[in-house]
């Protein structure tokens, strides 16, 4: 058989790093292929590469035993190939409709594109409103928007980069029967996670990078966590060791917090009551789009709208306070969206730190650039960060490496509270298990620590108490030893109520 996909001696060299280093992959028709790899290894530079959004120094592609050149994803979308980025492309001022029309054949009209969408969602189980402008959606429903899009090209080869980061774990059953469907087709699905779970239950080859090379090629099915571990960053990761939590004061109360949604398609917060305490994990589960990000928001200070009184910060009234205060008074927080919230893409590291940190910044305002450095280049070197130096601009970085630096940043602020969303979200196995052990040391340092993230391993492992989010409103606290995924599953629908939880834990 005439495999669908070929790489041979690719190389791509940037000026702080070589990406990719005579990397050579061969991809079947039918084939589920991983490419597994710790941040920075290269894969996405590969993908962007066959996808045509990046060009290779040197190497060749052979598409279906012929040599091709793909400069521009227009040229990789009529050959067959469809990719979903870890970082989206798409227009924010524009509808779900209107970004995925951009990449297709323009023989289709903009309301037959929008019947396919919802089609095609509908057939997948990967609810999209056509209709919807992308800067209201939330990560998750904008992930959905790129799924979607890539399904409607009917891809030989489709490309999907972390496509599960911001998936519930019913939808990401439903993403593998799909692609499984894809493959049976004799589709050839590129696949990149750094969950090993999801490569050992899908794929049926995995290739490994280390530092832009191809370190070994295995069948995954044959594999366990660890070994895939090994395989990938030379060691298994450190189990995190936990205690039991020393609960102190409350840090953060939050009464009956009602909030308005700001735009026609977002979620309203209602009668919001939560009490975090020094010493603890809280962590946040829910669906993308059910009003986390405005919680978020209204608890970071980036939403000053809350009424007085419904926020507190240590008994003292800070629901409409701004986001300066509020750090001067020990909140900090991490956001969702890495570039463009959490860092500013054409700034470098160094001056991204003054984002939230003020450390390095003298009387009068006067910016102490040795001392912006000197942080920038400390929290590389704590948190194994890829970068070429605290002058690399933010936008240079890959997203796990990205997502490190910015969560080193927050937690190496000492704050007293810290509200995280989607800690290791595009991390690796190794800098997620550091991250995870950075946040309970934060707790065992008496800081009051709120986690939202989509990821329930992830939150099964570090929480003291679990919480859901659904249509704006937040269930009961379960202490994590009596909760288990079937019923936070089912609370993510909002069916919750006291004797639930201990009827099904």
């Amino acid at each position: 058989m005439t495999p669908r996909l070929e790489l041979q001696h690719i190389t791509k060299q940037y000026p702080a790093v070589r990406a990719n280093d005579d990397v050579s992959l061969t991809v079947m028709p039918g084939e589920i292929h991983a490419v597994l790899g710790e941040n920075g290894a290269g894969k996405s530079t590969l993908m962007k590469i066959i996808f045509g959004a990046v060009k290779p120094d040197a190497g060749e592609i052979r598409f279906n035993g012929q040599k091709v050149q793909v400069r521009s994803p227009q040229e990789a979308r009529a050959l067959g190939i469809s990719m979903v980025f870890q970082h989206f492309s798409l227009f924010d001022t524009l509808t779900a409709a209107e970004n995925v029309w951009l990449g297709l054949d323009k023989g289709m009209s903009l309301d037959e594109v929008t019947r396919r969408i919802r089609e095609v969602s509908g057939t997948y189980g990967l609810e999209v409103d056509p209709e919807r402008v992308v800067h209201t959606l939330t990560v998750g429903e904008r992930q959905r928007v790129e799924i979607v899009r890539a399904l409607l090209t009917r891809p030989q080869v489709l490309i999907l980069d972390e496509p599960t980061s911001v998936l519930t774990p019913q939808a990401v059953d439903k993403l593998f029967v799909t692609l499984r469907q894809l493959a049976d087709q004799g589709c050839a699905i590129l696949y990149i996670s750094h969950k090993l779970d999801e490569i050992r239950a899908l794929c049926h080859k995995c290739t490994v990078l280390r530092g832009g090379k191809v370190t070994g090629e295995v069948d995954p099915r044959q594999e366990s966590n660890a070994s895939l571990s090994r395989l990938m960053i030379g060691s298994e990761p450190p189990e995190l060791e936990r205690s039991a939590p020393v609960l102190g004061d409350v840090a953060l109360d939050i009464k009956a917090l009602d909030l308005p949604r700001t735009d026609p398609f977002g979620v309203s917060l209602q009668g919001i009551d939560l009490q975090l305490r020094a010493g603890e994990i809280v962590g946040i589960a829910g669906v993308s789009g059910n009003g986390q990000q405005a919680l978020m928001a209204a608890l970071s200070g980036e939403d000053p709208r809350a009424r007085k009184g419904s926020i507190r910060l240590f008994g003292k009234d800070i629901a409409q306070a701004n986001p300066a205060r509020r750090r001067q008074m020990g909140l900090h927080s991490v956001p969702e969206e890495r570039l463009g919230r959490g860092a500013v893409p054409t700034m470098s590291l160094a001056q991204n730190t003054l984002l939230t940190r003020h450390d390095a910044i003298g009387p009068g305002g006067w910016l102490r650039v040795h001392g912006m450095k000197g942080m920038a280049q400390e929290l590389i070197e704590r948190y194994k960060v890829k970068a070429g130096g605290p002058n690399a601009l933010a936008r240079s970085l890959s997203g796990g490496n990205l997502q490190k630096f910015i969560m080193g940043r927050e937690i190496d602020a000492r704050p007293k509270v810290l509200l995280v969303s989607q800690p290791t979200w595009g991390v690796d196995v190794g800098a997620a298990a550091q991250i995870r052990g950075e946040l309970l040391k934060l707790r065992d340092a008496g800081c009051a620590v709120l986690v939202v993230s989509e990821e329930l391993d992830e939150l099964f492992e570090i929480s003291d108490r679990l919480m859901v989010m659904a249509q704006g409103r937040l269930s009961p606290s379960v202490p994590v030893a009596e909760a288990t995924v079937e019923m936070i599953g089912a609370w993510m629908s909002g069916l919750w109520n006291t004797e639930a939880a201990h009827v099904q834990a």
